[in-house]
């Protein structure tokens, strides 16, 4: 069995499955001033609808996907860092500036990881004081190539021994992009003790419950990473909510062909794009708020519409969301919301309708229209909103590259011939959704906790990347910590058998058991080192990856 848990902006839905199908659902309305709490209601109704004592036993493993760490970056709600970074020569690293407590250091390693210069220990000491004076508590390092050689990185880290957490950005991923290192550095740092307040609370939760099985994170590409190891690099945990929907409608539909998935909750809606029935991803790294990174991510978009979403008329004009205030007025809330709209069309029949009624001829009253035309004008505003989104989503898509969790399809443009909908109103929306899409639109058996259901099956990625340097001997996989030396014939088979080693070794060592068919070599290359006239050794790269994947599909046991 896997138990799925997704923390949502209105909702915390939570699932349990097994081989043959959804064994217990539950929902319960988020907390956002107690999200443990929320968790922990949603165990409890769990538990009641199913004998509590067997779950336990047949626990494989949960996971969880949560908002936190990415509300506390939208919202402006993380912790202050002290950013040191050091490049060397070229552009100077005062371009790429984050917040205030930001201080480049002199100091060089080269593309090839040989030092230059020696940092500064004086600017170093002086960054540090001022730090301290502050109350900085939590740092970063990040030096331009310390993907090659992490030693400038390392004694920043040393210097800051009386820090409670340091990021190191050769830690984060193997790929290069200096700007993108920092950005990732920064936000790992930003949200790591709001991240672990939150791993204490779940690990003291599951003790106190008697539950003992492995507990995973959701990340933003799609899979899972081990509680253990998200304690350090919090900052893959951003966008796990719309990660879990993707991976929710893939497990609940054969997709086949082009199509857009939607996850409508009470507070957004969340957009992805499928090429060849596979979920887009942006192997580059997402840019969340105003930070460009390298978590690698689904192709994801959320915008402010939900179900929930307030409406609000003013000279005429009449629009829904981005705001929610809290539920529909059907359901105990104080503004009328798009699902009130709904009610009064007698489009659905949800809660209390007499409340969405008089929620919305009061507002129609104060906007001098009648409640009518202002239910029209909501729903129409709102899914022209979702429409727009999606075209403007496809727009950007079809400007680059596809990538495919798979693979790159060469001069593919994405043209979806059919839509897929998640979420609490999906199934009220669908006739709207096929008028303004001029599509078939899915919606499967357990659309309501299908986020759920994409965290429960999600299995563990992983993406590590090798650079060999033979000339100098010398070969590194920062994001795992390798820095070994090398032969002067090593070659590109070499380092994807090494790849594929170290990866199945690392896992294992946190407690992950794949075999050697689950790990993909998604990039090799090889370059000679020319010296004077002669070849003097190969520049290598090659990188691997455990896939995104369902731990089991629901196709037969749904509609879609």
């Amino acid at each position: 069995m896997w138990l799925g848990l997704d923390v949502g902006g209105t909702h915390t839905d939570a699932v349990v499955v097994d081989e043959n199908g959804i064994v217990a659902t539950a929902k319960v309305v988020t907390d956002h001033a107690n999200l443990i709490q929320s968790v922990q209601k949603a165990f409890e109704q769990i538990f009641r609808s199913y004998p509590s004592d067997e779950v336990k036993k047949k626990l494989k493993r949960i996971n969880l996907s949560t908002t936190l760490s990415t509300n506390a970056i939208v919202e402006g709600k993380t912790e202050n860092v002290g950013v040191i970074v050091s490049s060397g020569p070229g552009i100077h690293p005062s371009h790429f500036k984050i917040e205030q407590h930001y201080f480049p250091i002199s100091g060089s390693i080269d593309h090839r990881g040989k030092e230059i210069s020696k940092l500064n220990a004086e600017e170093l000491r002086k960054a540090i004081d001022a730090c301290k004076k502050d109350g900085i508590k939590v740092f970063s390092a990040v030096t331009k190539f310390s993907t090659r050689n992490p030693s400038h990185e390392e004694q920043i880290r040393d210097a800051c021994a009386d820090a409670d957490f340091v990021t190191l950005g050769h830690r984060i991923s193997g790929k290069l992009g200096f700007p993108r290192r920092i950005g990732t550095a920064y936000l790992n740092s930003a949200v790591w003790r709001l991240f672990n307040a939150f791993a204490d609370a779940i690990e003291k939760n599951l003790v106190s419950m008697e539950i003992h099985c492995p507990v995973h994170i959701l990340k933003a590409d799609g899979g899972t990473i081990p509680l253990a190891e998200a304690r350090k690099l919090p900052v893959e945990s951003i966008l796990s909510g719309p990660a879990a929907s993707t991976m929710g409608i893939s497990s609940l539909c054969r997709i086949a062909g082009d199509a857009v998935a939607l996850d409508i909750g009470g507070t957004t809606t969340d957009i992805s794009v499928f090429a060849d029935g596979e979920p887009l991803i942006e192997p580059h790294g997402i840019t969340v708020g105003k930070f460009p990174t390298l978590v690698r991510s689904l192709y994801t978009r959320s915008i402010g519409i939900g179900g929930d979403s307030a409406i609000v008329a003013i000279d005429g004009k009449v629009q829904v969301g981005p705001t929610r205030y809290g539920p529909s007025m059907a359901e105990g809330g104080d503004v009328p919301t798009l699902l009130d709209a709904m009610n009064y069309l007698k489009k659905i029949s949800h809660g209390d309708v007499d409340l969405s009624v008089r929620g919305i001829e009061r507002l129609a009253k104060e906007a001098r229209i009648s409640a009518k035309q202002l239910s029209l004008m909501a729903i129409d505003f709102a899914f022209t909103t979702i429409k727009e989104a999606v075209d403007a989503l496809l727009k950007e898509v079809n400007e680059k590259p596809v990538y495919t969790i798979h693979e790159m399809i060469e001069g593919k443009v994405v043209q979806p011939t059919s839509v897929y909908a998640m979420g609490g109103p999906s199934r009220a929306f669908l006739p709207l959704l096929e008028e303004k899409f001029a599509l078939p639109v899915h919606v499967p058996n357990n659309y309501a906790v299908a986020n759920a259901i994409g965290a429960a099956l999600a299995r563990t990625t992983y993406e590590i990347e090798l650079h060999a340097d033979t000339e100098r001997g010398k070969l590194s996989i920062p994001n795992i910590g390798k820095f070994e030396s090398c032969e002067r014939n090593y070659s590109i088979e070499n380092a994807k058998i090494d790849l594929i080693n170290h990866l199945l070794s690392h896992l294992q060592s946190i407690g992950i058991s794949i075999t050697e068919s689950d790990v993909q070599i998604v990039e090799a290359s090889s370059f000679n080192i020319v010296s004077g006239f002669y070849t003097s050794g190969k520049n290598i790269r090659a990188r691997a990856q455990v896939k995104p994947a369902v731990e089991i599909t629901l196709y037969s046991r749904n509609n879609a």
